[in-house]
Parts: structure tokens; C-alpha cells; sequence
């Protein structure tokens, strides 16, 4: 009975609630999907701003606006054929001279360094010998004997106006004399040769620059013990420098040593010459002669030494990298374009090609001389007659963009 008391909502009732909330939940979704529509009719206005569509092949584009690319047609140039190949400057060997140690000794001050610019006659080092102590006492002994050789000669000379000593006598006086005198001079050029005045001797000799140049080797220090002579055969437990204490060479003239494969070969030959330009200044072009063309290959690489022998402006160092061209006897010919139609990504030159339908493709070429008239030869990649895009740093430009 409790049950039955008990109030009911009407079924229909029920269902009147329920419509309702579906209806209003309904509108406000068609609503919010109509502010969408709207913004997305609004945004449909305007044309998407890319204006270069990439193909299926990374190096095709397809342009908006090709009229803002012009294009030219490549023309022919007939030159001969080029190799480059890289180099390393270096010290040319006949016009190094290595500087000896006249005295045995330690170093006790070194007054030029590896690299310095030295003059002739310029102290480079100081030695504290006892090699000047023996020397001198020989110098000083040899005076004595010459001075009592002397006055025995003087003597005989007398004794024989007096008939008191036979020709032969003076014969013997004077031998004994010019050889004093042989042994005296001889004693005093040691003298010099160490670097010691005779008149006023000291234990520290000073070591000159034999001439003038760069010093490109330094194998002593301060401390260090050197001998009068280059230790070639000495063994390696002796205690002196190994080397000579310095190497001086003429920078006037250089050489590069280039390395060029072995099926290469046929294009380089003695005393020609090659166009040498350096990395440090690219724009310059020097002439090198081929001194020689090394007989023993490497035999991992295959590749031959070349030597080529160059006048050196002032600019270059031992050490620089070059690239050395050489050309080949007969003539091809090469496809030519503005300078500008080149453009060097990631160190390989491109050029860009114009296809159907507005589409451009990128193209690797080797580029090769520029001309006069800012136009520049490519050796491989295109032919002549092809057509590129003038300027190449503006389409890749449009590109990143």
C-alpha cells in the first residue's frame, strides 16, 4: 500500500524532458560546426603563399611563376683537357742549407726560432766549448815554435857568412821554419773556424746564419749538447742532437708535391706547366714547371709524385694546400655559361634546368675556368645548347623558401 502511495512521474512526461535536451544539445553542435564552415570559407579566399612544389624526384620543382627565372642557352667553348689535382707546398731541397755547430759544447742561448726570417751573419745560438781551451793551447804553442824557429834561422844564416856550419845546415833551419809557420797557421784558422778571436780567446762561441732565408728546422734546445759535426753515423746512444741545430731555406722559390693517379699520367710531362692556385687565395693563379715526375708509385693509392717548381710571390708557406691543373695535349669542347648560372651547394656545383609543365630540375655539373665576361666553362653535366636558368642563387633561394 506504501508502494502504491507513492507519487510517478508520467511516462510522457518523461519523454517531452528528454526531446528537449536532445533538441537544444542538437543546435548548439549545428552551431558550432557552422562557425568552422564559415572560417574555412573565409581562409578559402586566399591562395596557399608556396610557390615551388617538389616532385617525387627531390631535385624537380614545380615553379608559379617561371617568367621570373630567365633562362639561357649554353654556348661552346673548345679548350684542352684539364686535370686538377691537390698539392702541399714545400721546401725547395737545393736551396736548403743546414747550419753546423763549428764547436763541441752545450747551447747556452738560442736567439732565433723555427719560422724566424734570419739574415747572413746573424748570431742564431751561443755554445760554452772546451773545444777553444785545446785549440788555443795548440794557437799559443805553435807561436812559441815559429819564434824559436825563427831565431834559429837567424842564426845559421850567421854562423854560415862565419863558415862555421856547413849549406845544409841553413837548409834544415829552414825547413824547420816554414813548417812553424805551416803549423801556426794552421792553429789560428782552427781558431777561427770555432768562432774564436786568437788575440782574444773565450770559452763562448756565437753560431751565425751561414745566409739569409726562413728557418724551416729547429732540432736543438737550450741545454742541449751539440758537436762540431752532423752526427750522420752516429749511434743512437750518443748524447747529441741528432740533426743539425737548424735548417735555413730560401723561400724565393718553392716546390708542390702533387699526387696524380696512375691512369692520369699520360697527361702530365716534363717541363710543362700548370696553373697553380692556392686555398688560401683562390682568386690569384700562379705557373709552376713539372720538375720531375716521380718513377716509384704509391702502392696503396697508386698515385705518382709530381713536382712542380713555382717562383713564390711572398704569400706562400710551407704547408699550404694548392690545387695544380695540368692540360692535356688535344682539344674538347665544353659547354659554356654565365658564371651565375652556377651555383655551388654542399662543395658541388649545380645548375638548374627548365622541363615541361613549369618544372625546373637541379643538375650537378663540374665547372671549370672562368672567362672573361663573367662566363664560366662546365666540363661535364650539361652539353651545349641546353638551357639553364640564368640565375641559379635565386631559384635556390625560391627553393629553401
Amino acid at each position: 500500500m506504501t508502494s502504491d502511495s507513492t507519487p510517478r512521474v508520467p511516462m510522457n512526461r518523461t519523454i517531452l524532458w528528454f526531446g528537449l535536451i536532445l533538441s537544444v544539445s542538437l543546435a548548439l553542435a549545428l552551431a558550432g560546426c557552422g562557425k568552422v564552415d564559415a572560417k574555412q570559407d573565409v581562409g578559402g579566399t586566399a591562395p596557399p603563399p608556396a610557390q615551388v612544389v617538389p616532385d617525387m624526384d627531390s631535385n624537380n620543382f614545380q615553379v608559379d611563376h617561371p617568367e621570373q627565372f630567365p633562362i639561357v642557352t649554353a654556348t661552346s667553348h673548345v679548350a684542352a683537357p684539364e686535370l686538377p689535382v691537390t698539392g702541399v707546398i714545400q721546401p725547395d731541397a737545393s736551396r736548403q742549407v743546414p747550419v753546423i755547430s763549428t764547436a763541441t759544447g752545450r747551447i747556452i742561448d738560442i736567439k732565433a726560432r723555427v719560422g724566424d726570417d734570419v739574415k747572413q751573419g746573424q748570431v742564431l745560438f751561443q755554445v760554452k766549448s772546451t773545444d777553444i781551451a785545446g785549440a788555443f793551447s795548440d794557437y799559443r804553442k805553435a807561436v812559441k815554435n815559429e819564434e824559436l824557429m825563427k831565431r834559429q834561422l837567424d842564426r845559421t844564416n850567421i854562423l854560415l857568412k862565419d863558415g862555421a856550419v856547413p849549406t845544409s845546415a841553413l837548409e834544415v833551419a829552414q825547413f824547420n821554419e816554414d813548417s812553424a809557420v805551416v803549423d801556426l797557421q794552421t792553429t789560428k784558422s782552427h781558431l777561427e773556424e770555432l768562432g774564436s778571436d786568437p788575440e782574444h780567446p773565450t770559452d763562448i762561441v756565437d753560431m751565425h746564419a751561414p745566409v739569409s732565408g726562413v728557418i724551416t728546422d729547429q732540432q736543438i734546445a737550450n741545454g742541449a749538447a751539440v758537436q762540431s759535426y752532423s752526427p750522420v753515423n752516429a749511434s743512437p746512444a750518443t748524447p747529441f742532437s741528432t740533426g743539425y741545430p737548424f735548417t735555413i731555406s730560401d723561400m724565393s722559390h718553392v716546390w708542390i708535391i702533387c699526387d696524380v693517379y696512375e691512369n692520369k699520367l699520360a697527361q702530365v710531362h716534363m717541363n710543362e706547366f700548370a696553373d697553380v692556385r692556392l686555398n688560401a687565395y683562390p682568386d690569384r693563379v700562379f705557373k709552376g714547371r713539372i720538375g720531375n715526375i716521380g718513377q716509384i708509385l704509391d702502392p696503396n693509392l697508386h698515385t705518382a709524385k709530381v713536382r712542380l717548381e713555382v717562383e713564390n710571390p711572398g704569400i706562400m708557406r710551407l704547408g699550404m694546400f694548392v690545387t695544380a691543373t695540368f692540360r692535356g695535349d688535344t682539344m674538347e669542347t665544353r659547354a659554356l655559361v654565365p658564371s651565375s648560372a652556377i651555383v655551388h651547394i654542399h662543395d658541388l656545383d649545380w645548375v638548374y634546368m627548365p622541363i615541361q609543365d613549369n618544372r625546373f630540375k637541379r643538375v650537378q655539373v663540374t665547372s671549370g675556368e672562368i672567362l672573361p665576361n663573367n662566363m664560366q666553362e662546365v666540363i661535364s653535366g650539361i652539353k651545349p645548347g641546353d638551357k639553364v636558368v640564368s640565375n641559379a642563387l635565386v631559384m635556390q633561394s625560391t627553393v629553401e623558401q
